[in-house]
């Protein structure tokens, strides 16, 4: 039987350049990647007319956050410049904060140099580093002087390699000792607002991923709040033997597992029925938020 507790085993709040975010109840992060090669065809958005529409809709089906990203982080995906990925999301950024200004958004960047200048130049609210620090050493100083909240992801290699890497002896125990080192660093650097995510398929294997979300409740253990990236992942259609473009329905099953699990938020493709996901759990274990 699932506690009612679960769903609420990180009850932290994050300071959003002055806004305090709660997590009375999960949140949801849609994903809007401003790339022409991110792995789910449906995901990807180039011209800034749809990059706003994009946006627009992710945000009137309940989106809390939208995360921006211009570097996909596929498996064997090819590198793209620090030039490249900053005029992409100067033009999407541009865009969206002329439009819905009071957003909160997410860039999705491992360099620091783009951290630094998306919250300078955009007000960008957090920053998600899928590398955990480990591809640019001046991203945890740069986070303790820019002052957002930051999304610490576990991976091993880069990208381009990373599927080389996916040897554990325990995965999940080795990705909380990973975790264990960094916030720590953090912390010393006068970091707090941090959120975890356990980086489902970014150097693991399929059965990996499902002994991550098994015991995803272990990642409680830092107090901090969690975030899930399952969405449309290998891990749902190499199971079900099919494409990206047919994983919603697995996304929402294993999206419904990581909040019974205490997932604080999701990161989907997929805003309404993330957000649907979220109302039914949350009402089911009586905790809708107000």
């Amino acid at each position: 039987m699932v506690s009612k507790d679960t769903f609420f085993s990180n009850k932290q709040s994050l300071n959003c350049r002055g806004r305090l975010l709660d997590f009375n109840t999960a949140l949801v992060m849609g994903i809007l990647n401003i790339t022409p090669d991110s792995f789910y065809a449906g995901s990807r958005n180039t011209d800034p007319g749809k990059i706003l529409e994009k946006a627009a809709e992710m945000i009137a089906q309940g989106a809390d956050i939208l995360d921006v990203g211009a570097y996909s982080s596929r498996p064997g995906a090819e590198n793209v410049s620090e030039k490249e990925e900053l005029l992409r999301l100067e033009a999407a950024l541009k865009v969206i904060r002329s439009s819905f200004p009071d957003a909160l958004l997410s860039v999705d960047t491992f360099r620091s140099a783009i951290a630094r200048r998306v919250v300078k130049e955009f007000e960008v609210d957090m920053i998600n580093d899928i590398s955990g620090g480990d591809l640019d050493g001046e991203m945890f100083p740069t986070i303790a002087d820019i002052q957002v909240p930051y999304i610490i992801m576990h991976m091993k290699g880069e990208p381009a390699n990373m599927q080389e890497h996916a040897v554990y002896k325990d995965v999940v125990r080795e990705i909380i000792r990973d975790f264990s080192e960094k916030i720590n660093r953090l912390n010393r650097l006068g970091i707090n607002d941090i959120i975890i995510d356990p980086g489902f398929g970014f150097a693991k294997t399929v059965d990996q991923n499902f002994d991550i979300l098994r015991q995803l409740d272990a990642f409680h253990i830092f107090k901090q709040p969690l975030m899930a990236g399952i969405s449309r992942k290998s891990m749902i259609y190499k199971t079900l033997e099919y494409e990206p473009e047919d994983a919603l329905n697995g996304s929402t099953v294993l999206h419904t597992i990581a909040l019974l699990k205490g997932a604080n938020i999701l990161r989907v493709h997929d805003v309404r029925e993330a957000r649907e996901a979220v109302l039914l759990v949350s009402k089911t274990l009586g905790a809708v938020r107000s």
